[in-house]
C-alpha cells in the first residue's frame, strides 16, 4: 500500500540541523505515527513521503521555505521580567505561551538580563535546511474517527506498536510543539476538532 492521502503511516526517523547535529532520532524508541495529508508533517518531508510504501528507506533535504519557515527578527524582543509575574528563577530554554498581535505564541527565553527577559517566538529550527532519514514501516488506511479528528489517535495499532511517539515527528498522539527538534507541522492557528482537546489527543476513550 502507497502512502497517499487519508493513511495511517508509522515511520522511523533521524534529523539533522543545518550543522548536520544530529537533533532527534526515534530509532532508539517508539515510531513516529501520522496522519498523511492532515498537515501533521512539515510539508517538505510529507511531500517525500508521497507513493512510499512499507520497506522504504530515504533520505530527504528539505529548506526552510518547506520547513519550519525564515527565521524573522521581529519575533525575538524584550519583555519586562514584571510581566512574568509570580514566575521566579526565569532561565534560557524555559518555553512559555505569549499573548501576541496573531493570537497565543509559544516563545523560548533565550537570554535573562537585569529587570528584562529576550524570548524568541520563532520554531528552534526555523532558518535551516533539515536533513532527514526515513524509514517507512507500515502504512494502513486511517479509520473515519481518526480522518474526521485529523490524527492518528494515541494507542492505535500501527506497526506493531501500541502507543504514539510522544513528541517529535507527528502531530498526532500526545503531542505538544514544545521540543526542540521532530518534523511536525507547527500551525499554532489550527482549532481543535470536535471531540478533541485540541493538543492531539481525543476527549473519547478507545
Amino acid at each position: 500500500m502507497k502512502i497517499t492521502e487519508k493513511c495511517a503511516v508509522s515511520i522511523h526517523y533521524r534529523l539533522s540541523d543545518a550543522k548536520g547535529q544530529l537533533v532527534e532520532s526515534s530509532f532508539e524508541g517508539e515510531p513516529m505515527l501520522y496522519l498523511h495529508g492532515a498537515e501533521n508533517m512539515i510539508p517538505g518531508l510529507e511531500a517525500a513521503l508521497e507513493g512510499k510504501e512499507q520497506g522504504d528507506v530515504l533520505d530527504v533535504t528539505v529548506d526552510a521555505e518547506q520547513g519550519y519557515g525564515a527565521y524573522h527578527d521581529g519575533l525575538c524582543q524584550e519583555v519586562p521580567l514584571s510581566a512574568f509575574g509570580d514566575i521566579e528563577d526565569i532561565v534560557p530554554g524555559m518555553r512559555f505561551i505569549a499573548e501576541t498581535e496573531m493570537g497565543q505564541r509559544p516563545v523560548q527565553v533565550t537570554e535573562v538580563k537585569d529587570d528584562v527577559v529576550i524570548v524568541d517566538g520563532n520554531h528552534p529550527l526555523a532558518g535551516q535546511t533539515l536533513s532527514f532519514n526515513v524509514e517507512v514501516l507500515e502504512v494502513r488506511t486511517a479509520t473515519e474517527e481518526e480522518v474526521a479528528h485529523g490524527h492518528i489517535h494515541a494507542g492505535s495499532s500501527c506497526g506493531g506498536h501500541e502507543h504514539s511517539h510522544e513528541g517529535g515527528c507527528c502531530g498526532g498522539g500526545e503531542h505538544e510543539h514544545n521540543h526542540e527538534g521532530g518534523c511536525c507541522s507547527d500551525d499554532e492557528t489550527k482549532e481543535a476538532k470536535e471531540g478533541c482537546d485540541g493538543n492531539g489527543g481525543c476527549g473519547c476513550r478507545h
